[in-house]
This record gives structure tokens, C-alpha cells and sequence, in this order.
């Protein structure tokens, strides 16, 4: 089997996840302990006031966070996320979610995710902490 990077690995990963499929997330960039994603509001993402669900705009902000925390090649999990909203979205918004690890340890590491959309409104902040195990990425092999 050859090397591949991480990073190069969750993206690929990530275009066969079916969850992010359904909301269209799009993986704008990958490195170690980084991620950026997009997706555009589309009416189903709405909620009873005709705004951005909560939940849709959570799993914009997850996508990064899931991103950036396993492309160190580790597998991790969350362990908590404690986001806050700034302000509403609709159809049409194109929100772009930023995840940069804070630090991080061989068991955990935190991560602060940012939400804009395209002409730089703040939407949303996010801070995850993240369980890092033991065991590498399926598909990575231990570089020599």
C-alpha cells in the first residue's frame, strides 16, 4: 500500500460521507490541525422562521471541526462543542466554516471554528474539544 497524507485522505473521505453529501458541504481546504468548509443555505436547511436551522449551521461548523481534528492522520472523536450564533442566515447565504486547532496533546486537542459568509459577516463561533485515540486513519500507513 502506498503513503498518503492525511489530509489528502479525509478529502476524499468526506466526498463519500453521506451526511455532508445530503447538505452539500464542500471541503475548501485541508492541513494539519486546519480546516475550511462551504455550503450554500438551501431552502431545506430552513428552520420555522424561515432562517437558517440551527442544526444545519452546526453541521457546517462539525464538518471542520471533524476535518481538522483527524488530519493529523489520528482518529478522533468530539468529546463537547459549545457554539454561539450571531446572526441569522437564509437561502441563498453561502456560509464558510474555519476550523484552527488552539492545542493540542496526545489525548485531546481543542479547536476554534469560525462561521462568515461570503462578504465577511461573523455567524457563528465555535469552541471543541476533541478525544485523539490511538489508532491511525483507515487508509494511512505509519510513515518510516
Amino acid at each position: 500500500m502506498i503513503n498518503r497524507d492525511a489530509p489528502s485522505l479525509l478529502k476524499e473521505m468526506a466526498t463519500r460521507e453521506p451526511f455532508s453529501r445530503m447538505l452539500n458541504l464542500k471541503v475548501l481546504e485541508i492541513r494539519p490541525g486546519y480546516a475550511k468548509v462551504q455550503a450554500g443555505v438551501a431552502p431545506k436547511m430552513l428552520n420555522i422562521h424561515g432562517i437558517t436551522h440551527g442544526g444545519a449551521l452546526f453541521a457546517v461548523v462539525d464538518e471542520a471541526f471533524e476535518l481538522a481534528s483527524n488530519s493529523h492522520g489520528t482518529i478522533a472523536v468530539a468529546l463537547n462543542m459549545n457554539i454561539t450564533f450571531f446572526a441569522p442566515t437564509g437561502p441563498g447565504d453561502i456560509l464558510t466554516a474555519e476550523a484552527k486547532e488552539v492545542f493540542r496533546t496526545n489525548r485531546t486537542a481543542t479547536y476554534q471554528i469560525e462561521v462568515t459568509t461570503d462578504d465577511g459577516k461573523r455567524i457563528a463561533a465555535c469552541q471543541a474539544l476533541v478525544y485523539r485515540k490511538k489508532h491511525l486513519l483507515p487508509g494511512l500507513e505509519k510513515n518510516e
